[in-house]
């Protein structure tokens, strides 16, 4: 969702990647799951969710998890939202991925340079 107003603030771009499974057909793909989140930077809000999985589906209900959550509030809730409704092999690389978003969201709002959240 693109800015309508010369008023309203800046989104941010955040991605998060992790290995998949070498077993599903994203693997053979991809190799990493790729999550991109568009955010608000004043309270973390997810306004926009891509990510590389292999079907149409599965990019869905990936996007519906996060859509509108919070990175403010923590990232537990968020990874029982995606236990609570992924239930394909590549949940635990979705989880990690969404974990990375978190932690470089975290570095963003304490003012750390993107460098020192890459070198992890």
């Amino acid at each position: 969702m693109a800015p309508t107003s010369e008023n309203q603030e800046e989104t941010l771009l955040i991605t998060g990647y992790a290995k998949l499974p070498s077993t599903i057909t994203a693997y053979r793909l991809y190799e990493v799951v790729a999550i991109a989140v568009e955010v608000n930077p004043r309270d973390g809000k997810i306004v926009d969710v891509d990510c590389t999985l292999a079907t149409s589906v599965a990019r869905k209900i990936v996007r519906e998890i996060a859509w509108g959550y919070k990175l403010s509030d923590g990232i537990e809730e968020l990874v029982q939202r995606i236990e609570r409704r992924y239930w394909g092999s590549a949940r635990k690389a979705i989880i990690m991925a969404f974990k990375v978003i978190y932690e470089k969201f975290v570095a963003y709002k304490q003012g750390r340079s993107f460098e020192q959240t890459e070198k992890k």
